[in-house]
C-alpha cells in the first residue's frame, strides 16, 4: 500500500509538496476545484468547510486548470519533489451541474467530462474521484470534538433547508438564478442519472486507462436539504458497481463516511469491496457516532480499528493509495499541518 496526501488547489506549490514528502507521503490526490471562491461562509482555507444555506462558494474559478497541459505540469512539478500524482478528486460543479440535475446541457457537459478523462489518461493520471450528489457535503457543525479539545467537524442533525436554484453540490453554478428552489427529485431518478452518466463515461475511461471512483454520500443520510442521496448504506455501493460492471467503475472508499452509516459491518464491507479489486483509493480517517450525530476525531481515537482495517486490506491484496483526507486541527501555530502530520505518521507506522 502507498501513503498519499490530499492537496487542495491552493496547495499546489513546492512547499506543500515538500511538506507531504517530509511526512512520508509518496503519492498525491489533487483537488482542482476552488470550493470557497467568492463564498462568505468560509474564510480559513485550511479548515473543513461548514457552509450555510448559501453554500460554500461559486463554481468555475479554476476551470482553466482542467487541461492535459496543466495536468502534465502539475504531475511534473510533483515528480520533481518525489511525488506521484495518483488522482484528481471531484469535478467542478460548473462542468457537470446538468449531469447531476438531468438538465438541458447534460449531453454537452458529459462530452466535456469525457474530454477531461481523456486528458487525464494522456497525462498519466489513473483515477478521477467524484461525488454524485445534489446537496454535496452539508449538515456539518464544528467544535472541539477531538481529543484534547482539538477543533474538528461533525453532525448534530440533517439540514432540511431547501437548495436554492442555481446551486448544486453546495456550490453556486449560476449566479444569475433568481429565486426558487431545486425541484424535488426521487432516489430512483437520481440512480437513473448516475446510470446515464456511467454508461457514457466508463467506455471512455476504459479507453483512456482512467478509473472513475465514486465517493459515498457524506453525510450518509437518505435525504439532505430535502434531496435524495445515493450511497448512504454499505450495500448501495454494490448497486453503483453493478450499473456498469467494469474495473474502471470504481470506488473512492471513504472509511469515515462508511463508519458513519448506521447499518452494516464495516470490516465485512471493507473485505467485500477490496476482494473485488474495486477500490481505487481510500480516505483513511476515523469518527465516533453514527448519522445523524457523529464527530470526526483523531485517527487513533475513533470507533474504527485502523489496525484491523490495514490487516484486511493486506489480506485482500489491496495495493492502492491511502490518504488522511482530513483531520482535526491541533493547537499550535500550524493547526492543519500538525493534524495532517500526526495522521500521516500514524498511518506510516501501521503500513510498516
Amino acid at each position: 500500500m502507498k501513503l498519499g496526501f490530499g492537496f487542495y488547489h491552493h496547495m499546489l506549490d513546492q512547499d506543500s509538496y515538500r511538506f507531504a514528502r517530509q511526512c512520508g507521503a509518496t503519492h498525491a490526490v489533487v483537488h482542482l476545484v476552488d470550493y470557497f471562491h467568492g463564498g462568505a461562509g468560509h474564510t480559513d482555507s485550511e479548515s473543513q468547510p461548514i457552509g450555510d444555506s448559501s453554500g460554500w462558494g461559486t463554481a468555475g474559478a479554476t476551470a482553466h486548470l482542467w487541461t492535459c497541459e496543466n495536468f502534465l505540469r502539475i504531475r511534473e512539478e510533483m515528480a520533481r519533489e518525489g511525488l506521484v500524482l495518483e488522482a484528481i478528486e471531484n469535478f467542478d460543479p460548473l462542468h457537470w451541474h446538468d449531469v447531476l440535475l438531468a438538465g438541458p446541457k447534460r449531453d454537452a457537459q458529459i462530452e466535456h467530462l469525457q474530454a477531461i478523462v481523456r486528458d487525464a489518461g494522456r497525462a498519466g493520471i489513473r483515477t478521477i474521484g467524484y461525488n454524485f450528489s445534489l446537496a454535496g457535503v452539508a449538515s456539518r457543525v464544528s467544535g472541539p470534538f477531538a481529543r484534547g479539545g482539538a477543533l474538528s467537524v461533525g453532525m448534530d442533525a440533517v439540514d432540511e433547508t431547501p437548495i436554492p436554484s442555481g446551486m448544486v453540490w453546495n456550490m453556486v453554478y449560476d449566479i444569475r438564478a433568481k429565486g426558487g428552489e431545486m425541484p424535488p427529485t426521487t432516489q430512483d431518478q437520481l440512480w437513473q442519472r448516475l446510470e446515464y452518466f456511467l454508461k457514457r463515461m466508463i467506455p471512455v475511461a476504459e479507453e483512456a486507462g482512467v478509473r472513475l471512483a465514486l465517493h459515498p454520500d457524506d453525510p450518509p443520510a437518505p435525504y439532505v436539504r430535502r434531496q435524495p442521496r445515493l450511497v448512504y448504506q454499505h450495500r448501495l455501493y454494490q448497486r453503483a458497481l453493478d450499473l456498469v460492471p467494469s474495473w474502471h467503475n470504481a470506488l473512492e472508499f471513504c472509511l469515515g463516511t462508511l463508519m458513519e452509516m448506521p447499518e452494516g459491518d464495516i470490516y465485512e464491507t471493507i473485505e467485500h469491496y477490496a476482494a473485488q479489486d474495486r477500490i481505487a483509493y481510500i480516505h483513511f480517517r476515523n469518527v465516533t457516532g453514527k448519522v445523524p450525530r457523529y464527530r470526526e476525531v483523531f485517527i487513533d481515537e475513533g470507533d474504527l480499528d485502523m489496525r484491523r482495517v490495514v490487516r484486511i486490506l493486506e489480506k485482500t491484496g489491496y495495493e492502492g493509495v491511502l490518504i488522511p483526507d482530513h483531520t482535526p486541527q491541533m493547537t499550535c501555530g500550524a493547526p492543519w499541518h500538525a493534524g495532517m502530520a500526526y495522521a500521516l505518521g500514524y498511518m506510516k507506522g501501521l503500513l510498516r
